[in-house]
């Protein structure tokens, strides 16, 4: 079985408000990505969110450029970068920046963000995010096409945009699509776009990488299929015993941790305590299960395949069930979990990529 390997690497926002100054924060993930690339992981990616607590990468362009340059041969990309809040037209020349300051190693990520309380900080309608993503697309592959933006459109007008850079990568960089509805699945697959997944069991997992992959299908393009990619936590350690005995009080606390950062504002989640405004469906409502009861049991990550977590040989064998169970191609660890030291997260960086990854080559 061949897989591709990446990092997901959540830079929380908790470390850099109990570091001396940001720039110590950063510079311990450029280290931490500088291990990955010499372990043999083949990708790096961050993440995008605005006053929030869960991720502290406000500029993820800003952050991989300066990443760039502390590495050599790992893919750089954010998964997501949140579209509503870009300006597509410089989000393009941004990210083809990227690709020339990495000599052709940048990924793009997007999506559209799912917390209510970001839109509302920024003044934008989080209903519109839907359709202001799929509008910015439009724009960034057009100005990656042609190197010309001319458009009238429901969020963004522009009159002969002259793009530069043109990305490094041709056409262009490739684009991912982190996607969790059923519209978000399709219209992925219709763009013929590379699909992405975390926070949903295995089993839900099963049935939406089958959706993606038929509606994909029905849609007739010429092959290949584009990459199929999966985050999960994980931590790895000599033995399973020593391995949970490090990851379950870290683990425990992984979804709150920060949460009064948002909590104590005057804006705080918005309309509900999940930040979901009042959009509501089967999908919402099991996303918001999964966040109860892994706040609550060690097992529950564990049983439903949220957690990867024991000695190589384990997390090997879970990631290899998972791949030919739920058909992803692409694996990005989250190496990571609450206050985990940095030592115990360099530690099981290295486990993996020395000792997980070869089984796969």
């Amino acid at each position: 079985m061949t897989l591709e390997f990446g990092v997901w690497d959540q830079l929380q926002v908790y470390e850099v408000q109990r570091a001396s100054t940001a720039a110590e924060a950063y510079e311990l993930h450029f280290r931490q990505a500088q291990l990955a690339e010499r372990v043999g992981f083949g990708y790096y990616w961050s993440l995008e969110h605005q006053g929030s607590y869960v991720g502290a990468v406000t500029a993820p362009t800003v952050y991989l450029a300066a990443l760039a340059q502390h590495t050599e041969r790992i893919h750089l990309g954010t998964m997501i970068w949140q579209l509503p809040f870009h300006n597509p037209v410089r989000l393009a020349q941004e990210v083809a920046m990227l690709d020339h300051l990495s000599r052709g190693r940048a990924e793009f990520g997007t999506g559209i963000g799912v917390h209510e309380h970001e839109f509302i900080r920024w003044g934008m309608s989080f209903y519109d995010r839907q359709e202001m993503s799929e509008e910015a697309l439009d724009i960034i592959e057009m100005a990656w096409r042609d190197g010309r933006v001319t458009h009238e459109g429901k969020f963004w007008r522009f009159d002969e945009a002259i793009v530069q850079p043109m990305p490094y990568q041709q056409p262009h960089p490739p684009i991912w699509a982190a996607v969790h509805s059923s519209r978000a699945i399709a219209f992925a697959a219709a763009r013929n776009y590379h699909m992405a997944q975390n926070i949903d069991v295995d089993d839900v997992m099963v049935a939406k990488f089958a959706e993606w992959r038929e509606a994909w299908t029905a849609h007739g393009h010429p092959g290949p299929m584009p990459k199929q990619f999966l985050m999960r936590v994980v931590h790895v350690a000599e033995t399973d015993a020593k391995a949970r005995e490090q990851a379950e009080p870290y683990l425990m606390e992984a979804n709150s941790l920060g949460r009064e950062l948002v909590a104590s504002s005057r804006v705080g989640f918005g309309e509900n305590p999940r930040g979901m405004g009042h959009e509501d469906s089967e999908d919402i409502r099991e996303r918001g299960r999964v966040f109860r009861e892994s706040a609550k049991s060690y097992d529950f990550w564990i049983d439903n395949g949220l957690a990867l977590i024991g000695s190589p040989e384990t997390v090997a064998r879970k990631v290899a069930e998972g791949a030919e169970r739920i058909g992803y191609d692409h694996f990005a660890a989250k190496f990571h979990i609450g206050r985990m030291p940095a030592a115990m997260v360099e530690s099981s960086i290295r486990l993996f990529g020395e000792e997980v990854i070869p089984s796969f080559r």
